[in-house]
């Protein structure tokens, strides 16, 4: 039978949580860096390399020389794409909203429900 103590099931978990946070570590600085728009594609490639030869090292480098600008690189990129989403449910709320009580407008004129002058004063109000 194998011994297992607590001590080794200790020293397992801590094992894996530093693996673990050494794989974010580097997911994050390799999104990082090919975020970033003023590295050449030679340079990126020699990070790669560096990051991938010797991990540890290559992390601790790359934090050191670069890491002032993740959280700058990061947060720009948060905002270009909260601007985009926010522009794009603008638009979709407000084309379709127009665009379907138009067309309601129109299905009430042409059953008959609506009256020239009404559904001329429905659509400016609309469009207005």
């Amino acid at each position: 039978m194998v011994a297992f103590s607590i001590w080794n099931a200790i020293w397992v978990v801590f094992v894996a949580y530093v693996f673990i946070s050494i794989l974010i570590l580097l997911f994050l600085v390799l999104l990082d860096l090919f975020r970033d728009k003023h590295v050449g594609g030679f340079a990126k490639f020699l990070w790669v390399v560096l990051l991938l030869v010797v991990p540890l090292l290559g992390l601790l480098i790359y934090v050191l020389a670069r890491g002032h600008g993740m959280s700058e690189r990061s947060a720009r990129q948060n905002a270009d794409a909260e601007q985009a989403y926010e522009a794009q449910v603008r638009e979709a709320a407000v084309g379709k909203g127009l665009a379907s009580e138009l067309q309601k407008a129109s299905d009430m004129h042409a059953a008959g429900t609506l009256s020239d002058d009404e559904f001329a004063a429905l659509k400016t109000r609309i469009l207005a």
